[in-house]
């Protein structure tokens, strides 16, 4: 008998396995740990949605097993907000499906769409499950180099097309993206379909952080915007960050009759769908007051701003991502030789700051590490400190390295 499972086999150790080792034992001792490294929303879900699951709880009809594909009333609250955010109309029973997160939904679709031997373009670094659905699925990936610019990815897209045998089924997309916090234009989501429906390639994309921009002029598109989109394109949103809802685990997918309708097929033999009153109170979230998405924004945008000041006042300059909840770091110039996953040990030992290693996030993640924006701006402004105390070293020796130059000389 086998020691190893085919799936597994192919599965590589995750690598954020490693420092949630360590965290979880500096937090044994008693250390005062910042966690940024899980993307975990700690804004408390808006009252009015927590109100409704309530409501709806106390309901003993609600108790029963609910839909696969979703209750009708919340994809109908799906379709309602893809036409009043994007203009897009939405059909609630052939076009729509709600998913246990989008995690789920993305590997379902995984599941549904491809076999042994198919290949999957995924761009690097991404979102585990991006790459690794279609490989537990049998699916090959052909990554796609972190790139500078729209044309850049195009061209990548391009090439990859050109030169993979057999030809992709597929490509995912993500954007805001996670971990890189990129954002895209329209017109970019026009020229991927326009070659992508050329060459009879699906699209996948994952729309997570459509609601957490910083930018009030220029909100993230959707896919499904272009017209003729629909014939190839599937799209995948979440109540997850938009409502801080993490924990609830309700996400959607929109799009493509034929990969809506193979998503369902593949859940109908999965599972039940969440808990009713869940479901409702999702519901709730879509039609109703949407002021709270705007202060859960400049919640985010504040502690962006707080983390980039922080981090530049201790010799770390970062880039400032217009979306996402996430910053996207380069290592320090005095780390790059240790790697993300060292950098991100030291960091944790050392400052009680823990962070998200950028090679977990695949190959061309290495040389950055993700930090998310999930504690206060008083805790934000101490684990500046901490990081601060913890470079400081660094710069005395290239200070002190400098003086024995001078003397020399």
């Amino acid at each position: 008998m086998s020691d190893e499972f085919y799936r597994i086999s192919r599965l590589p150790p995750y690598v954020f396995a490693e420092v949630n080792k360590i965290k979880a034992k500096a937090r044994s001792e008693g250390k005062d740990v910042i966690d940024l490294g899980m993307g975990n929303p700690d804004s408390p879900t808006p009252k009015h949605i927590t109100d409704k699951l309530i409501e709806t709880v106390n309901n003993p009809r609600a108790h029963g097993y609910s839909m696969s594909k979703g209750i009708p009333g919340l994809r109908k609250a799906l379709a309602g907000y893809y036409k009043k955010r994007f203009g897009v109309k939405i059909d609630p029973e052939s076009e729509a499906v709600v998913t246990l997160g989008s995690k789920e939904g993305l590997a379902s679709l995984a599941t549904a769409i491809t076999k042994p031997g198919d290949v999957v373009m995924v761009p690097n670094p991404s979102y585990p499950i991006h790459t690794y659905g279609f490989i537990i699925a049998g699916a090959s990936v052909w990554s796609l180099p972190n790139f500078v610019n729209e044309e850049g990815l195009i061209d990548q897209i391009k090439d990859a097309v050109q030169h993979c045998s057999p030809k992709p089924v597929a490509l995912v997309l993500n954007f805001p993206g996670n971990p890189t916090s990129e954002v895209v234009s329209l017109d970019f989501y026009k020229e991927v379909v326009d070659y992508c429906k050329e060459q009879e390639i699906y699209i996948i994309s994952d729309l997570a952080y459509a609601e957490i921009y910083f930018d009030e002029d220029n909100p993230p598109p959707s896919i499904l915007q272009v017209e003729g989109a629909k014939d190839i394109a599937i799209e995948f949103t979440s109540v997850s960050k938009t409502y801080s809802m993490a924990g609830w685990r309700v996400g959607f997918a929109a799009g493509n009759k034929k990969l809506i309708s193979a998503l369902t097929h593949i859940k109908s033999y999965v599972d039940y769908g969440s808990f009713t009153p869940i479901q409702v109170a999702a519901a709730a979230a879509l039609n109703g007051p949407q002021d709270c998405v705007a202060q859960i924004r400049k919640v985010y945008k504040e502690r962006r701003d707080e983390l980039a000041k922080g981090l530049k006042a201790a010799g770390w300059d970062v880039p400032v991502p217009t979306a996402s909840m996430f910053i996207w770091a380069p290592i320090p110039d005095e780390y790059k030789d240790v790697g993300s996953l060292e950098f991100s040990k030291q960091l944790l030992q050392h400052a009680d700051v823990a962070v998200a290693p950028g090679i977990g996030f695949g190959k061309y993640g290495e040389g950055y590490v993700r930090i998310a924006l999930v504690e206060n701006k008083q805790r934000i402004r101490q684990a500046c400190k901490n990081i601060k105390k913890f470079l400081k070293p660094q710069e005395n020796k290239k200070a002190d390295l400098s003086k024995k130059t001078e003397t020399i000389g």
